[in-house]
């Protein structure tokens, strides 16, 4: 597996639990990419500019941009009529990034608002081919999970057919993990995800890391609320060697449908997940 770099800010580190002492979790090697948070700070000022022109040749052919409202924009559509920023001036936003292979991952974030935004190393340079932004609650969720105890799709099936042998080992990796969601069995869950795992969603009023989800399993199973995930309407997957993003489109067995973008990366051998950010499509139709 090729080197993966890593640049911490507080932002995931603090969510997650990390730690910069010596003494704490070496998961990588070596600096973030310097030109990922270059084309970052472009991308950035070019919006809060809206400077269409500069962000025409920053954005990749399969860039998708989905707000705070779920609603998911293409580049074209981007590019002739520019969405607003749900953070606006990103000066005092608190920023991490993550440079996996030929995917860098970005997460900035102030207060209950948060932004993804996935650069892949292309010939020409990084392009930004997901742009993901959640607005989490402001008080915790009542509902302790689906309710549902029993799981057909995601975890036994799903409506998508891999190209090739990692998206058929994702696919995998991602059933296996969701059949231990479902039987509350956090030991089953945990290989499958990365240390560094951050999950952000909309029906959720904090970040989530893996051990905070693993205690809510560990809290469902005593309690024995259903908790089968939403399944899968679509899925799309944008290989990049040892790095893979999932873009998803989940149906909940009730409420509003919702918007997943997910990065996996392959390591020691095996796909695991490392960012999870979830928004409800609040527009009647989804794109």
């Amino acid at each position: 597996m090729r080197a993966q770099s890593v640049r911490f800010v507080a932002l995931v580190l603090l969510s997650a639990g990390f730690s910069l002492s010596a003494g704490g979790p070496k998961t990588f090697a070596g600096e973030g990419d310097p030109a990922v948070m270059q084309a970052d700070h472009q991308f950035v000022q070019a919006v809060a500019k809206a400077d269409a022109a500069a962000l025409g040749k920053m954005l990749d052919a399969d860039f998708s941009w989905t707000d705070a409202e779920g609603k998911t924009l293409m580049t074209g559509e981007v590019v002739r009529a520019l969405p607003k920023d749900a953070l606006g001036d990103e000066s005092d936003a608190e920023v991490s990034e993550r440079t996996y292979g030929q995917i860098g991952a970005v997460n900035a974030g102030r207060g209950k608002v948060h932004i993804l935004r996935l650069w892949v190393q292309r010939a020409g340079g990084w392009r930004l081919l997901v742009y993901h932004e959640v607005k989490q609650l402001e008080q915790p969720s009542t509902s302790a999970g689906s309710g549902v105890k029993e799981c057909e799709n995601p975890c036994k099936m799903v409506p998508f057919q891999p190209a090739n042998e990692a998206e058929a080992a994702i696919i995998a990796s991602w059933q296996a993990l969701e059949t231990g969601v479902t039987a509350h069995d956090a030991e089953a869950w945990a290989p499958h995800i990365a240390d560094e795992f951050v999950q952000i969603s909309s029906n959720s009023d904090h970040v989530i890391s893996k051990a905070g989800r693993m205690e809510t399993l560990n809290k469902q199973k005593t309690s024995g609320v259903g908790s089968a995930p939403a399944p899968l309407v679509s899925a799309k997957m944008f290989d990049f060697g040892d790095a893979v993003i999932m873009t998803c489109l989940h149906q909940p067995y009730s409420g509003k449908p919702i918007h997943v973008s997910r990065l996996w990366i392959k390591r020691e051998g095996k796909w695991i997940m490392s960012i999870s950010y979830q928004t409800t499509i609040q527009a009647a139709a989804a794109k």
